[in-house]
């Protein structure tokens, strides 16, 4: 029988009931000031559970991993608390959850991080852009180029988080190396200037997302890790020379692992200019296990890339947002839910719990 999206699946440790993939979708729904996930994020996802998966919110690994407000964090004793009552109701409802670990390194400022530290960053360039900070939109600023000797300590808190989000029960964790964040900084020599061991050739930039997977994988095991790369997503001033080469580089070497699933952005997302020629096709030959695919896919586009063997999972993230029940509509051909770009940031439930379901 073909498979399709609503087929079974195993990605790694994690046996899922269809192939949906709720994707990872910033909503700004926490408390400011802790970090620690409420009822109405205990909701939010329940509602949600029957994807196959869902990938959270991308989640700071610290305190100087934030780079917007109201954000949940997964480094405190009373995240892991928070989280877990997200976890425990996802897992009531039949469902699988895994967590993504982020650090945003140059995308934010002074004024979300601690003692108004500067942003971190593999050089110290300024991304052109700004952040929304407490007091309003405010210009990014020049980030201060970490030591190499300070890397280990950046490791630490992957680790750290990573035990943080296996004791608040998730099934896994995807670690965040897309959109313009810090490990895709390093990664990609528009934003990466560095002449020590972590820049200059394609194997120095990948050094530390190699790094941070390895010791990811070390305390969570490799068959509950997923990594996410976004090989040409201009979002956050980013570009790069030659990113066939670089991540047809990350992809194989990625293999050593033995991962869960790779999750590629396969374009530009959230605007930001033209994203560069790709082969997604190329890329995703080279890596030798379960792929996700996401950017745009529809039914039955998800359904063609998973006949073809292109993807054994699809992500999908507006319509997720707009339909907690898109499982049961693609299976039924039911009309969608416009989703309401007015309230994907920041707010109360409206816009984030209200949207109508399915008549039982």
């Amino acid at each position: 029988m073909a498979l399709d999206l609503f087929s079974p699946v195993k990605l790694g440790a994690i046996t899922l009931k269809n192939r949906m993939v709720m994707a990872p979708l910033t909503r700004s729904r926490a408390p400011k000031g802790t970090g620690v996930p409420q009822d109405l994020n205990v909701t939010y996802y329940a509602q949600r559970a029957s994807a196959g998966l869902i990938v959270t919110e991308a989640t700071p690994i610290s305190a100087m991993a934030h780079g917007y407000i109201l954000l949940p964090g997964i480094y405190t004793d009373a995240q892991v608390a928070g989280w877990k009552r997200v976890t425990e109701a996802v897992h009531a409802k039949g469902g699988k959850i895994v967590l993504q670990l982020w650090h945003v390194g140059r995308i934010s400022h002074p004024s979300l991080l601690p003692n108004n530290e500067l942003p971190v960053a593999p050089s110290a360039i300024q991304p052109a852009g700004q952040t929304y900070t407490y007091e309003g939109l405010a210009d990014f600023v020049e980030p201060r180029a970490l030591e190499a000797a300070e890397l280990p300590g950046i490791i630490a808190e992957y680790v750290h988080a990573t035990k943080c989000a296996l004791a608040a029960g998730f099934d896994g964790v995807e670690i965040h190396a897309a959109n313009g964040y810090l490990l895709d900084q390093f990664l990609r020599d528009g934003s990466n200037k560095r002449t020590d061991n972590y820049g200059g050739s394609i194997e120095n930039r990948a050094r530390l997302l190699l790094e941070v997977t390895k010791a990811v994988v070390d305390v969570a095991g490799s068959d509950k890790v997923g990594v996410r790369i976004s090989p040409v997503n201009p979002f956050n001033d980013m570009q790069d020379s030659n990113p066939q080469a670089l991540f047809n580089y990350v992809a194989d070497q990625l293999n050593q692992f033995n991962l869960a699933y790779l999750h590629a952005v396969e374009g530009g997302i959230h605007g930001g200019g033209e994203s560069a020629s790709f082969d997604f096709e190329q890329m995703r030959k080279l890596f030798k296990g379960a792929y996700m695919a996401n950017l745009a896919y529809d039914k039955a586009r998800g359904n063609a890339a998973i006949a073809s063997g292109h993807a054994d999972v699809i992500a999908y993230g507006v319509p997720f947002i707009a339909n907690p029940d898109l499982v049961e509509r693609y299976k039924t051909d039911a009309s969608l839910n416009e989703a309401d770009s007015e309230t994907f940031y920041g707010g109360t439930e409206k816009g984030y719990t209200d949207y109508p379901t399915l008549p039982a």
